[in-house]
């Protein structure tokens, strides 16, 4: 029924794997750091696994499609903010698919007092009518299934290459700013557009950082202490690895890599 359709069957799942089939995902640094678990359960399945600072998007499956991660919660949180859209729909502009992963259990929507059940269906519904994809998972464990699961699909079973696009950025003053202090460690688009709502500059929020706690949801001790050693720790050269990118643009070699992590 499913190839009649012109549809992919489960067979490719199914089968055993031969040596060297096992697919390549680039991870975003940033999101490597903060979900370490995710991290690890994808090495674990034999995934080669490369970090690299994307400019959109959380894991690459493809020269094809990307992955954006949210957890319930910070969903429903970056619902008052606009630029997740944005993001989201700038990433559609080079990668044909673009997935949303949200993990967690998605009726604790229902929970929420500070946002409406609606709302968040008629974000989903917005995203999903624009071509972005949803896929709900219960738990990194889930999310590493899928992002599995999808990564083979994309370079094994449809033989397409693995190739990282750039992203249009930084077009606009604000988005400087936003870019700049997103890619302090632990930091991101969310937490920098936090940032700048309440300190207004890039400057003023590296000034007061030590309030970070106090002014910006999410932001503790752990990653502040990561942001302080940044910015004050004198700079050794010998410390810094030299990181190359290799362009194979072809479904046979078809990998943007970086040295594993």
């Amino acid at each position: 029924m499913f190839m009649s359709l012109g549809l992919e069957s489960l067979v490719p799942f199914m089968g055993d794997k031969k040596k060297g089939e096992e697919p390549i995902i680039v991870v975003d640094s940033r999101e490597a750091s903060s979900a370490s678990k995710i991290f690890k359960g994808l090495v674990e399945k034999g995934v080669t696994v490369k970090t690299q600072l994307l400019d959109r998007g959380d894991y690459v499956l493809s020269d094809q499609c990307v992955v954006e991660r949210k957890t319930v919660s910070d969903f429903v949180y970056t619902l008052t903010r606009r630029y997740l859209f944005e993001q989201l729909f700038s990433i559609k502009d080079v990668y044909p698919k673009v997935l949303l992963v949200l993990e967690g259990y998605l009726p604790v929507i229902y929970k929420y007092s500070s946002i409406q059940p609606q709302a968040v269906w008629g974000a989903m519904f917005n995203l999903a009518k624009n071509g972005i994809a949803i896929v709900n998972t219960g738990s990194f464990k889930e999310t590493v299934d899928f992002l599995y699961t999808a990564a083979r699909q994309e370079q094994v079973v449809e033989k397409r290459g693995l190739v990282v696009h750039a992203c249009k950025k930084c077009d606009t003053l604000s988005e400087s700013q936003i870019y700049f202090l997103a890619s302090l460690p632990g930091i991101g688009r969310e937490k920098a557009f936090a940032l700048l709502g309440v300190y207004q500059s890039p400057v003023n929020a590296l000034m007061n950082v030590e309030q970070w706690s106090k002014t910006v949801n999410g932001l503790g001790p752990v990653i502040t202490n990561k942001v302080k050693d940044v910015l004050s720790t004198p700079y050794k050269a010998e410390s810094v690895k030299e990181e190359s990118i290799q362009h194979r643009g072809s479904a046979s070699e078809g990998v943007v890599s970086k040295d594993a992590v």
